[in-house]
C-alpha cells in the first residue's frame, strides 16, 4: 500500500468524522449542548463542556484535515518525481512525419427532396 492510499484513507475517516461532529451541532447554539437540558444560561453537569468540546474538535479536525491533504499532495509528487515525462525534458522527442496524408472526405450533397424544405 502506498504512502498515498494511506493518506487518502485518513482523509476520508477524517471527513466523515469532521461531518459528524458538525451535524450534532446546533448552528443557533444549542445542538447537542442544549439537548441535555442546558439551553440557555444554565450551565448544569457540564452542558457549557460539550459545546467547547464540539468546537475544539471542529477546529481540531479541519485543521487534521488540511495537514493531511498537505502530505498527500507531497507524497503524490514524491511517487512521479523519478518518472518525469520526455515532454518536459525535451530530449529525445520524435518527430516523424507520415508517408501519405490521408485522404479527405467530402460529405454527400445534401438535397433538397430528402429535407422536405419547399421553397414558396
Amino acid at each position: 500500500m502506498s504512502t498515498f492510499s494511506i493518506f487518502l484513507i485518513l482523509i476520508i475517516i477524517v471527513c466523515f468524522l469532521l461531518v459528524l461532529v458538525v451535524m450534532v451541532q446546533n448552528p443557533k447554539g444549542g445542538g447537542l449542548s442544549s439537548s441535555f437540558g442546558g439551553g440557555g444560561n444554565q450551565v448544569v453537569g457540564g452542558v457549557k463542556k460539550t459545546g467547547d468540546f464540539l468546537d475544539k474538535s471542529t477546529w481540531t479536525l479541519a485543521i487534521l484535515l488540511v495537514v493531511l491533504i498537505l502530505a498527500s499532495n507531497i507524497a503524490l509528487k514524491g511517487n512521479f518525481s523519478e518518472a518525469d515525462s520526455k515532454l518536459l525534458q525535451g530530449d529525445d522527442i520524435e518527430t516523424t512525419v507520415p508517408e501519405t496524408l490521408p485522404e479527405e472526405v467530402t460529405p454527400p450533397p445534401v438535397s433538397t427532396e430528402a429535407t422536405g424544405n419547399d421553397s414558396l
